[in-house]
């Protein structure tokens, strides 16, 4: 079924991207009617292609970007950092606290996700796309946290809290802060 709706979702893109890039260009330069100046027919090729350069190289851009694996609680395997939402870390005593530690991201998915998330809300069910996109962002935010808190020397980061707010349409921000703290030995 993912792959069906992944099929979908990309003749969807395609569609538009051939309409928007071959269909527009096409029409104003071969209709005669109505006769379209040639300062808008620039004006339109300036903005289609200029929409094309974007696009090219955020896909190349979005190539090279990888999330960082990490354990099921997304926090990158390699760290030391005890992550609590706690006011003490059970069985340990602060010695001392280094001060406030945050992550942020801002994350979207792709058109075609969206696309097929927009289906969801009309058929019902969990909207997998953007649970997805969530995780993503919570990973990101924690390990910017994480690399924060390291840089201070910290132990642990406790009082972890999590906002999140849509920004536009499929983007959303993911806000992830704590107090850094050292733990006595």
């Amino acid at each position: 079924m993912k792959i069906l709706r992944q099929i979908g979702s990309l003749a969807f893109v395609v569609g538009i991207f051939t309409a928007v890039f071959a269909g527009i260009p096409w029409y104003i330069t071969v209709a005669d009617d109505p006769v379209i100046p040639w300062w808008l027919r620039i004006a339109v090729y300036a903005l289609l292609g200029g929409t094309l350069i974007v696009l090219l190289s955020l896909s190349l851009e979005q190539k090279k970007y990888k999330l960082p694996t990490g354990t099921i609680d997304g926090t990158m395997s390699s760290s030391r950092i005890v992550l609590l939402n706690s006011l003490e870390v059970p069985g340990r005593e602060i010695s001392g606290v280094l001060g406030t530690v945050q992550g942020h991201t801002i994350y979207a998915i792709w058109l075609g996700k969206d696309l097929s998330a927009l289906i969801r809300l009309v058929l019902g069910g969990e909207l997998t796309e953007y649970t997805e996109m969530m995780g993503n962002a919570r990973t990101l935010a924690i390990n910017r946290m994480i690399t924060q808190a390291e840089a201070l020397g910290a132990d642990a980061i406790i009082n972890l809290r999590y906002t999140t707010t849509s920004i536009i349409g499929s983007a959303a921000e993911l806000f992830a802060y704590g107090t850094a703290v050292k733990l006595k030995k």
